[in-house]
């Protein structure tokens, strides 16, 4: 069995052969005659070869471009390659290119999209009829069918799972509505170009390539192809810009150079030199629209050249570092994308903007305002959000505003690609191939020929990394504004505060903070971001310090008897032996909890005594984390939720717990003591407030969840900053620093912010000076230093010991490969990690994928998960 390569391959779907051996040698020797006679002989003879061989009755082949060339819906990694069909005549009017099919594949029925009709197959067995056609609505488009391929190969995955991303399921009432015309934004020039219809879908593979091995394990029944029949691949081979763009040198090159669409935003103010797209009309349409929309950007020194290179129908690859402060118009984010989208829509190409949440997604629909656009978001039920993707898909809407799913939105001649705060963890995909929307924008750009603009307060590693190899210039605000907007920061701890409180050191609220918060409230509204959620998710002994963790067994489930009936006693509302009742109200030794005592049976009774004998139990203890829920609640586990009003310490054996973090809501709680007349706000998990009024209140929220006042906060505090800073992660730093200025950004300009964490920390220095692009580039030259992403390419695989093991003995790994591990990572599951040099990123991507076809192949029992460049790496 031969290693799969990512090249597709056409083959006949899987049929028993036919029973006549005669037959199958005539019809194979009219192929070959045919294939001898052109392209179009060969069309001829795929239809009248079907045609030969039919009895009365039986489905014929169409005349014109008889084959169709389908991706079926198969998680399989071995048979992620398109496959040939014929197209009856009866399905001829409806099988155009992009339309969802129905086919019979290893003998079932199977989903799929049909990528372009051809006179004839190179495969010379039998092919199978289309089943049917689900839908004609030509729902791929031969740019989103790029992209797909391009994204399966960068992370190792393949194309049906990449396509479950990018096309959402179908609504059949509302393909059935009747479409819309195209609208244009109000602020649309005469003489601009209008936007062009989706291009009709008839191609979508280039040939060129590895070619594929056809001795591929298949299903059982199926044929191999014939070894000489060539690939049809997606993509070509260095044509992504996942290893290119981070290369020394690469675009002396030319990797990723177009000569139509090569043009960068640089900070310098001098004109662009003449070019094919900056002559008559074109170059009128960028003055106009740096001039329409350039108050958005007038703090850039390149912000009037970047927008004239997007009216201008160019490409602009920047980097951009956002404007802090919030004043009555809101941040200011929201308007600069607006303005670069309206720029592009003036010159007749389609924008696709994606931001982490709802919550942006609403300031981005807001600074749009009349601007015609979609919203795309998870919220959205099937029918809408469906519809609203069609409105893209068919022309009507040329700008697409969404989630990370809206990364794939097809938008017809796209000409700019944005994303906003690309190192926000919502940006990573949780399904297979698990891919991040800031390399999906950046294949889709390059492939397309569009602009891309990667936008946020802070700067991620991966983007000042397109910065240093020259594929993406910055775009930087002018230092005087800078000064100008930034909050004025201050760190707790430092000498002079410690000299005026010497609590400060210890206190979790030090005066310095305690002071911010009252005379911001004088103001309007401040803002208290607290890193945990819950009221005391980590609690540890009172009298010991010892991490509290839970005593008991998890909960097992009974085994039924032999009728299949649950062991008696086990029901629902059955106390087991040993466990406490729940729904007692204290805990001794809890600070706020008051009680001790706990009701069961209808009578108080001590925590301490359980309510009968526990039952003799044998196996490893649960071990779980110990929290509360409340100031009147019992300590429980986090991990089996088992009530832990019998907790002992097994060190000193005291009763008594401290807290050891402390949540929003327990802070909500205390500073609602502290400021009796002043309404608390919370915005969390449990419910995120988009927005707050500008009347003095104190709003506690968790990092990303903080709301939009009307006219910015007067204040705010950061607290437990160690506990982002601590976390055991390679991005700990990058992320404190990012929530941080995310934070910082929506007080008023000038407006007092408090953080407690160590000034001396780089982070920390990044935020007083509000430099968050020297942080990024030290950051990117400590990892490149240490060898960790983005400076090389690593891939992590997950799964039990001997299928880790396997898989890494059945994969080719490129020269140069470093193999870490593998390791035990939770349960049974241990983790190794591969890691290349970055120009060797796509050789470790088709071995990775190659291990898996080869483990599909021998249908292996145990699944490795392979992830390139995850988040949490560490």
């Amino acid at each position: 069995m031969t290693e799969p390569t990512r090249a597709p391959h056409p083959q006949e779907a899987l049929l028993p052969a036919p029973p006549a051996a005669a037959r199958r040698s005539v019809e194979r020797a009219r192929g070959a005659t045919a294939r001898g006679q052109g392209t179009s002989a060969r069309g001829r003879g795929a239809a009248g070869q079907a045609r030969a061989g039919a009895s009365k009755g039986a489905r014929e082949a169409a005349q014109n471009l008889p084959v169709a060339r389908v991706v079926v819906d198969t998680p399989l990694p071995h048979l992620d390659r398109p496959f040939d069909y014929l197209v009856p005549t009866t399905l001829d009017a409806e099988a155009v290119p992009g339309c969802r099919v129905r086919v019979r594949f290893a003998g079932q029925l199977a989903d799929g999209y049909l990528l372009e009709r051809l006179p004839a197959s190179e495969h010379e067995g039998r092919l199978s009829f289309l089943e049917r056609v689900i839908s004609p609505e030509p729902v791929l488009t031969p740019d989103i069918a790029r992209l797909a391929r391009a994204v399966a190969d960068r992370y190792a995955g393949t194309m049906s799972d990449v396509l479950r991303l990018a096309v959402p399921p179908r609504h059949a009432r509302v393909e059935g509505e009747a479409r819309t015309p195209a609208r244009r934004a109000d602020s649309s020039r005469d003489g601009d170009v209008p936007p062009a219809a989706p291009e009709p879908v008839r191609a979508t593979a280039d040939t060129g390539g590895p070619r594929a091995h056809p001795a591929e394990a298949a299903e059982p029944g199926q044929e191999a192809p014939p070894e000489d029949a060539p690939s049809h691949d997606a993509t070509p081979e260095d044509g992504a810009l996942q290893d290119g763009a981070l290369q020394d040198g690469a675009l002396e090159d030319g990797a990723f150079e177009d000569t139509a669409h090569a043009a960068t935003v640089r900070e310098e103010t001098t004109p662009h030199q003449t070019g094919p797209h900056q002559t008559g009309p074109h170059k009128e349409a960028g003055r106009r629209a740096a001039r329409a929309y350039g108050d958005a950007w007038r703090a850039y020194p390149a912000g009037a050249s970047f927008l004239e290179a997007l009216a201008e129908g160019r490409a602009p690859r920047a980097v951009w570092t956002a404007l802090p402060g919030t004043d009555a118009d809101g941040p200011s984010w929201p308007r600069g994308i607006a303005a670069a989208a309206r720029a592009t829509l003036d010159g007749g190409r389609g924008v696709v903007v994606v931001v982490p949440d709802g919550k942006d997604v609403a300031l981005v629909t807001a600074a749009l305002g009349e601007t015609p656009h979609v919203a795309i978001t998870a919220d959205l039920g099937p029918a809408e959000r469906y519809r609203r993707w069609l409105k893209a898909l068919r022309g009507e809407i040329g700008i697409v505003v969404g989630n990370r799913p809206a990364a794939y939105a097809p938008v017809a001649r796209l000409g700019l690609a944005v994303v906003w705060d690309d190192g926000d963890d919502l940006h990573a995909e949780r399904h297979a191939p698990y891919p991040h929307a800031r390399e999906v924008l950046g294949l889709r750009a390059h492939q397309s020929g569009a602009g891309l603009l990667v936008g946020g307060y802070a700067r991620t590693a991966e983007a000042t990394a397109l910065v240093e190899t020259g594929w993406a210039a910055p775009l930087v605000p002018d230092r005087a504004a800078v000064r100008a907007r930034a909050p004025r920061v201050r760190p707790a701890g430092d000498d002079a505060e410690l000299a005026r409180d010497q609590a400060a050191r210890a206190a979790r609220l030090p005066s310095l903070a305690w002071r911010a918060l009252r005379e911001g409230l004088e103001h309007g509204p401040v803002l208290v971001q607290v890193p945990r959620r819950g009221y005391l998710p980590a609690l540890a002994c009172r009298h010991c310090r010892a991490p509290a963790r839970c005593s008991g067994l998890p909960p097992a489930r009974p085994a039924p008897d032999a009728l299949g009936n649950a062991a008696p006693g086990s029901g629902p509302g059955v106390h087991q032996p040993g466990i406490p009742v729940a729904g007692v109200p204290g805990v001794p030794g809890v600070p706020g909890v008051p009680g001790g005592t706990g009701q069961a049976g209808g009578r108080a009774r001590p925590l301490a005594e359980p309510v009968s004998a526990p039952s003799p139990v044998t196996g490893p203890v649960c071990s779980g984390p110990l929290a509360l829920r409340g100031g009147h609640a019992v300590p429980y586990c986090r991990w089996c939720g088992r009530i832990a009003g019998d907790w002992r310490c097994p060190s000193c054996g005291g009763t008594g717990v401290r807290a050891v973090i402390v949540g929003a809501r327990r802070t909500a709680e205390e500073l609602g003591r502290a400021f009796p007349s002043v309404a608390v706000r919370t915005s969390g998990r449990d419910g995120v407030l988009a927005t707050v009024s500008g009347a003095p209140a104190l709003v506690v929220a968790t990092p990303g969840a903080e709301p939009v006042p009307d006219g910015g906060y007067a204040a705010a505090v950061l607290l437990d900053g160690w506990a982002l800073l601590g976390r055991p992660d390679l991005r700990a730093a990058e992320e404190a620093l990012r929530r941080w200025t995310n934070a910082a950004a929506l007080l008023r300009p000038a407006g007092e912010l408090v953080v407690l964490a160590d000034a001396a920390v780089p982070a920390v220095q990044a935020l007083l000076r509000w430099d968050p692009v020297t942080f990024a580039e030290r950051e990117l030259d400590e990892r490149a230093e240490l060898g960790f992403p983005p400076a090389v390419r690593m891939a992590t695989l997950t799964g039990p010991a001997a299928a880790v093991r396997e898989t890494l003995a059945d994969a080719g790994l490129p020269p140069g490969a470093q193999v870490l591990g593998p390791v035990p990572v939770e349960g049974e599951l241990e983790r190794a990690m591969v890691r290349v040099p970055r120009h060797l990123g796509s050789a470790l991507a088709r071995a990775l994928k190659g291990a898996s076809g080869v483990r599909s192949a021998r249908k292996a029992p145990d699944v490795v998960r392979v992830n390139i460049d995850p988040l949490d790496l560490i």
